[in-house]
């Protein structure tokens, strides 16, 4: 399974099979340079990752009446690799639920935007623990 570009707004994540997950900020925060961080996960979150992308069907999701972004617009993009079956999708920045519902496609982008928030925050979550300065006792 390769879980690749998970974009949220000038962040992205890249799971490989292997268990390496590859994290990248592009904030432009006071001209910073580009924030990379790189851990590798046990079989068992590479496999959790890819039972929570299974149980959501995305593959089943079709993205062709999805607003597309503008030029210059923040969008969100989600690929996938697992075996034989590679998807892809990208769409305009989803603010809310709201922007959601109001789509031509709310029950597929409704799919989207779940599976993006849980594997947003799962990958968030891994890679604060793994980079914690001060580890909780």
């Amino acid at each position: 399974m390769i879980l690749k570009p998970l974009y949220y707004i000038n962040k992205e994540f890249e799971l490989s099979p292997s268990g390496k997950l590859r994290y990248a900020n592009n904030s432009n925060y006071r001209n910073s340079t580009m924030i990379r961080k790189e851990v590798y996960l046990s079989p068992a979150v590479v496999e959790e990752t890819r039972r929570i992308i299974q149980t959501s069907h995305i593959t089943n999701i079709d993205d062709s009446r999805w607003l597309e972004p503008q030029t210059g617009q923040a969008r969100q993009e989600l690929e996938i690799k697992m075996g034989n079956e590679h998807i892809a999708f990208t769409c305009a920045e989803i603010g809310s639920l709201v922007d959601v519902m109001k789509s031509v496609d709310p029950d597929g982008m409704r799919v989207f935007y779940y599976l993006t928030q849980d594997l947003r925050c799962l990958m968030f979550s891994l890679i604060s623990l793994h980079f914690k300065i001060k580890p909780i006792p």
